[in-house]
């Protein structure tokens, strides 16, 4: 007689311990990379006010021990109450030498390119991308930087014209 009882084959019974002690960690640390941000980084962040108080409040703890436990502390509410991938590419895009930060750069100046290549026409498809961004003021940026490289100059205003597009392109993903 054969016995179908599927009582003993094996069950998932999710992430081990040691891999939930693992995400505990990232979780952490990414609460520490935070804790490190300026206040205006801290302020570009889509977090909840109990975690933003949870980092200011880590701030002024000086003791190794409770610095631990408040760090637990933080990894518990970005477990709980946040989005720790938004987060995370959040905080990449400060840290220069992360594939996000390179990527929004590099997105930034093909959009600089194209437009001073291109002009007014790329400037309102931009507009359609980011539609937060001001587009007399980024109109007027294009104008000034075609100039310059009409007249074979560099007085500046290709590279204003970068920094306010790499501010439209952050704000747009964030």
């Amino acid at each position: 007689m054969i016995d179908d009882n599927q009582d003993d084959a094996p069950q998932y019974a999710g992430p081990s311990k040691s891999q939930l002690k693992r995400d505990m960690h990232a979780l952490q640390n990414m609460g520490k990379r935070m804790i490190e941000l300026s206040n205006d980084q801290l302020d570009t962040l889509t977090i909840s006010d109990t975690l933003r108080s949870a980092i200011e409040e880590s701030r002024r703890i000086r003791q190794n021990e409770a610095k631990r436990r408040h760090m637990q502390y933080i990894g518990k509410i970005i477990r709980q109450e946040e989005d720790p991938d938004g987060i995370l590419r959040a905080i990449d895009a400060f840290d220069s030498g992360s594939e996000e930060h390179t990527r929004r750069h590099h997105l930034a100046e093909r959009w600089r390119d194209r437009m001073i290549a291109d002009g007014d026409s790329v400037a309102g498809e931009f507009f359609s991308y980011c539609p937060s961004a001001d587009i007399q003021h980024l109109r007027n940026l294009v104008r000034n930087a075609r100039k310059d490289v009409e007249k074979q100059k560099n007085t500046g205003q290709a590279r204003k014209l970068f920094r306010y597009l790499r501010e439209c392109v952050d704000e747009a993903e964030a």
